[in-house]
């Protein structure tokens, strides 16, 4: 490492960045994005973000005073940099790994970060309490808020943009512009910023009046003022339209280049003794450096295992057919279903190629639609499409409905409206972490009025209930399916109406019953292989719904089983093996019932499979569980 990162092996914390000449941070910069490559291509995570702030957090930690002063990083996917320069270089190739460090801002992993995050648009929110929270404590902290222009999207950044402007924070809030979240940012916003990153005129002025700006230390507040406002004339003019964030309370600053990291370091410096709310505005390349990231930002954003000399993809190289992953079944039937069904539409809240919407979005285009990371609005706007007679398939990741929860409950079921709920990534999703498992939707969602929860247990599961949830629309429907590949090579079979609150038995033992719900039964029917080659019969049978139970499968199970395994890839408390539990109770049936599923506690990152393992559902534990309970192996016990 010493011959080929000679500055960056030697910066064990920001101390070591301030240190160096504003020469050197450009040799650092180089140093700090090559690292990134490297470990990276070998060591698949979050890409494209990270190379594009390399230069914005080399200036950051040269500038400020960190931990002291606050950097609160939005969604956190841009970290990496941050991380490598804040003590963790030497460990960053376990980043995302089980047991190893997290590949988003975390508080209990390093006093450098500020705030823990993974969802966006939180960043101005916790910036500007903490902002508050200084002034109160009579402390001098300076604090910023590094935010993107699709995270700027969500209605919260703009909810502490209104509220910081009207009370005068001492902070800076970054927009990093660069046109692209996941994929292309959508919307006026988007277009707002463009006009303001074009206008040659203005961009010519603004660096004049940035200059005199740059020489003000020696003049008076009152002078300061005049200056500014004689700057937000020139933009308004110009522009021909106020400036948004000025209008909120905000001293706008920028468009600058975000990466002439000598110019950056020099802004922040200057911006440090400008008292009160400030927004710079920066321009970046999502990908800088990486010619294959910058030429394709979407797929770069997290693109697994490359070859990094050539930007080449590793794939399995088996030749075996593999399953497809449930979102492309959920595009592919989708469209499907659409060129059926004129009603048809497809809502994704910035989603759109990791939900594969984007299949519809390219076939149809007026009928599917990126409405940015907005999912409470993505929820309403479905209720009013369904409010008029058509069938709104909303899909969004499960750990982002959390963010709707109320539109779910106020705007859709209490008006007991048709909308159709796709969520993706339902269970645990691997090396993202705690902040995207989806553990939650089974509970939240059954107790909802109106609302039926269902989950597949493969590929033709989950195309059958999105064809059933569009043939007779009454209410509004959950359909949860996790991350990652099927088990159905050839998955694409004719579509069969399910019944609403049925299950299917798929084993019929005696010796004991395991109940699943989605695509953990897979799990368990393996489990059930092993059991049965060991002598014990397993009644196992895939309930397909949590809301409402089929009560006629848990009539039979109540009577002829005392000791039930319930198996489900989502929280204990308040989850499918509660609901079946609550159900036995409530009918007085006299059963034992063995919940497996995720403890009531927030899991960190690491495989699913390892996940899986470690909360105590996957393949061994449902067979060792189900060996326990049996009952022919008591009776060989007592015999």
């Amino acid at each position: 490492m010493e011959s080929q990162y000679k500055l960056l092996s030697q910066i064990d914390s920001p101390d070591d960045v301030k240190k160096l000449s504003l020469e050197q941070l450009v040799e650092l910069s180089a140093e700090l994005r090559q690292f990134i490559i490297d470990v990276v291509s070998e060591n698949p995570g979050h890409f494209a973000s990270s190379l594009g702030v390399v230069e914005l957090t080399v200036a950051l930690h040269y500038v400020y005073n960190t931990p002291y002063d606050r950097i609160v990083w939005d969604v956190g996917h841009q970290a990496y940099g941050h991380k490598i320069l804040t003590g963790r270089r030497d460990v960053f190739h376990t980043n995302r790994k089980y047991k190893g460090i997290s590949g988003f801002p975390k508080r209990a992993e390093s006093p450098y970060d500020a705030f823990g995050v993974g969802h966006s648009s939180t960043s101005i929110s916790a910036a500007l309490g903490m902002s508050v929270a200084s002034k109160l404590k009579l402390e001098n902290r300076n604090i910023v808020a590094v935010i993107g222009d699709g995270a700027l999207t969500g209605g919260m950044a703009f909810e502490a943009l209104n509220h910081g402007g009207s009370i005068n924070p001492n902070m800076l809030v970054i927009l990093n512009d660069n046109n692209i979240s996941i994929d292309p940012s959508v919307g006026a916003l988007k277009e707002y910023l463009l006009d303001i990153t074009t206008s040659k005129t203005y961009n010519k002025l603004k660096d004049e009046v940035w200059d005199i700006l740059g020489r003000i230390d020696r003049l008076a507040p009152k002078t300061r003022s005049v200056i500014q406002k004689i700057e937000n004339a020139v933009k308004s003019a110009l522009l021909k339209q106020s400036n948004l964030f000025e209008s909120m309370g905000f001293r706008y600053f920028g468009p600058v280049d975000g990466h002439d990291v000598v110019y950056l370091a020099k802004i922040l410096k200057d911006l440090k003794d400008i008292p009160g709310p400030k927004l710079l505005h920066i321009v970046t390349v999502k990908g800088k450096g990486y010619s294959p990231a910058e030429n394709n930002q979407t797929v770069f954003h997290a693109p697994g295992l490359f070859d990094k000399e050539t930007g080449e993809r590793i794939k399995d190289s088996s030749g075996k057919p593999t399953p497809p992953k449930y979102q492309d079944v959920f595009g592919e039937t989708l469209v499907e279903l659409a060129e059926k069904n004129p009603k048809i539409v497809g809502i994704t809240p910035a989603m759109a190629t990791g939900c594969s919407l984007n299949i519809m979005m390219k076939k149809m285009p007026d009928r599917a639609f990126d409405v940015g990371i907005a999912e409470q609005h993505a929820v309403t706007f479905s209720a009013g499409l369904a409010a008029e007679g058509l069938i709104p398939f909303c899909n969004i990741y499960s750990t982002f409905m959390q963010r709707a929860y109320d539109q779910v409950i106020h705007d859709v079921a209490l008006q007991n409206l048709p909308v159709i709920f796709c969520l993706d990534r339902g269970g645990l999703v691997g090396d993202d972490g705690a902040t995207h498992h989806g553990a939650y939707d089974l509970a939240y969602m059954r107790s909802v009025p109106n609302m039926t929860v269902s989950a597949p247990m493969n590929e033709e599961e989950l195309r059958n209930l999105m064809y059933t949830a569009q043939l007779e629309p009454k209410g509004p429907i959950s359909i949860r399916y996790p991350r990652g590949i099927g088990v159905m090579v050839d998955w694409r079979k004719p579509f069969q109406k399910v019944e609403i609150g049925k299950g299917r038995v798929l084993r019929t033992g005696s010796d004991i019953a395991i109940l699943t719900i989605g695509h953990v039964g897979n799990l368990a029917s393996v489990a059930a292989d092993r059991l049965e080659a060991d002598g014990v019969g397993v009644f196992h049978a895939d309930m397909r719904f949590v809301k409402p139970l089929d009560e006629e499968l848990l009539t039979r199970v109540g009577k002829e089983f005392k000791t039930v395994i319930t198996v489900e890839d989502g929280c204990l408390p308040g989850g499918f093996g509660s609901a079946v539990l609550e159900w036995f109770n409530d009918n007085g049936y006299s059963v034992k019932v063995v919940r497996l599923g995720i403890p009531d506690v927030f899991v960190e990152h690491g495989t699913q499979k390892e996940l899986y393992a470690e909360c105590g559902f996957d393949i061994e534990n449902i067979y060792k569980t189900a060996k326990k309970y049996a009952r022919s192996k008591a009776k060989l016990r007592v015999g």
